[in-house]
């Protein structure tokens, strides 16, 4: 099969070209962009389906995501097996539905929550959707706290630091919630206790906290914003909930840093949401929220449903959804339990800290971060560099197989570019020694640059 990179849609052509040694398929027409006329041998389909995913890049050598890309095979097995199952038919597959009841209370013990056996909770899509839950509850409880009190419920607004994914400004755009979005600066790169008290009104819904940023991996001061928080109340401002982002954090931090105080151990937290398929190590998609009580989650945000073969309560953006997800994260509280993530995630943070140490030894480079909290770090190119740029390095790593991702930091610090590595479960010490060696080779070319070659990718999000 002739196969070739992308071009505009308008240049390509109009059918696939096979493979003479399909004989006999060689000459049927194969449609690009609309349905084939007739039907095709199922492993012709799937040899065609899996030629053209050859341009794909490695997986296990993109070191720009967060999710997962590594499982063990028995898992693979249980997400084959029960990929059929739909999540949200609990009357059909209820056991399904238990593992899901079982993984929200695991997961809110992690966190320490406050009620035992009840935990509210639930799986989603990804910690976007989970985010966007616990955004929604947020806001259902200040119109409600503002209704009783006799007091206007227009304007809500949500306070953050512009470090957030990108999730939270849909779910403020889509759910007509104003974004206080707090600049990051050259000494702070997310949100402080005393940025989040001073953006904060009577029209605040809640402050986001994040748990591990995408743009350096650091942890957000939860516990000092809500002590901050605990104050604005006490002298008679707005009394302000967190809904803590622990994306990349929530499976990481209780593990490798107990003590830390960042869960519902901290009062003021209503809810938090992570990714059981990052640092939880499952396959995408499956994200989590959980919230503090059943007085954190509003009645009016859950659903009853019975066309599915009974009475069920439901409570998220999506409706059906493979419930293989599911059963693959408590295949990995079962087969790890709490010895074996805090040795997986040590690990693999061991690897990222090493590997940042080799880039900080590195003339071209300067650490913005090393990793100290989740596995992540952010370097960037050392002063009085200027004929090539971080992302001109991207594209040197990119052609030796590394996906490693260059990009501007937030507004108020877009000047300052970084490339970021994710150290995921499955990159080994090895691979890393061998990154670190294609990083110098990879520097020493630019160097040989009279000026920078490489556009920065507006379309790149970190």
């Amino acid at each position: 099969m002739v196969l070739s990179r992308k071009v505009p849609h308008a240049d390509r052509a109009a059918q696939l070209a096979v493979n003479p040694m399909y004989a006999g398929i060689a000459d049927v027409p194969i449609p690009r962009f609309d349905l084939p006329d007739g039907e095709l041998p199922p492993g012709l389909a799937s040899q065609i389906v899996h030629d053209e995913l050859m341009l794909d890049g490695n997986a296990r050598l993109n070191l720009a995501t967060f999710v997962s890309t590594w499982m063990e095979p028995e898992a693979g097995h249980l997400i084959a097996d029960t990929l059929d199952k739909n999540m949200v038919d609990r009357d059909e597959y209820p056991q399904t539905a238990e593992l899901e009841r079982r993984c929200v209370n695991i997961i809110a013990r992690l966190w320490n929550a406050p009620e035992e056996g009840n935990a509210i909770g639930t799986s989603t899509t990804g910690s976007s959707e989970a985010a966007m839950l616990g955004g929604l509850a947020l806001k259902h409880r200040w119109r409600a706290r503002r209704r009783a009190a006799g007091q206007p419920e227009d304007r809500p607004n949500l306070v953050m630091g512009t470090n957030v994914q990108v999730c939270w400004e849909k779910f403020c755009r889509y759910f007509d919630v104003e974004p206080r979005l707090v600049p990051v600066a050259r000494d702070r790169h997310h949100l402080t206790a005393h940025e989040a008290v001073r953006h904060c009104d009577e029209r605040t819904i809640g402050v986001v906290g994040i748990l591990g940023s995408t743009f350096d991996g650091s942890y957000e001061p939860i516990a000092e914003m809500a002590a901050a928080l605990d104050r604005l109340a006490a002298d008679g401002g707005p009394d302000v909930p967190i809904h803590v982002d622990a994306a990349s954090g929530g499976f990481v931090a209780p593990f490798l840093d107990p003590d830390l105080h960042w869960d519902f151990r901290v009062e003021r937290v209503a809810s938090i949401n992570a990714s059981g398929h990052k640092f939880g190590l499952v396959y995408p998609g499956v994200g989590w929220v959980v919230w503090r009580d059943d007085h954190a989650l509003p009645d009016d945000l859950v659903f009853s449903v019975s066309y599915l073969g009974g009475a069920q309560s439901t409570f998220a953006l999506t409706f059906s959804r493979s419930g293989a997800p599911v059963v693959a994260q408590y295949y990995n509280f079962l087969r790890l339990g709490r010895d074996g993530y805090r040795r997986v995630q040590l690990a693999t943070r061991d690897v990222a800290r090493r590997l940042a140490e080799g880039i900080a030894a590195l003339d071209q480079f300067t650490l913005l971060t090393r990793a100290l909290h989740i596995p992540v770090f952010a370097f960037r190119l050392a002063d009085g560099i200027t004929n090539y740029t971080v992302h001109d390095v991207s594209r040197a790593l990119r052609s030796r197989g590394w996906l490693v991702p260059a990009y501007p930091f937030p507004p108020d610090l877009e000047d300052l570019h970084v490339l970021r590595i994710v150290v995921r479960n499955g990159f080994s010490s090895d691979l890393g020694d061998a990154l670190l060696q294609d990083l110098r080779e990879a520097a020493a070319e630019c160097e040989r640059q009279p000026a920078p070659l490489t556009v920065p990718d507006p379309g790149f999000h970190h």
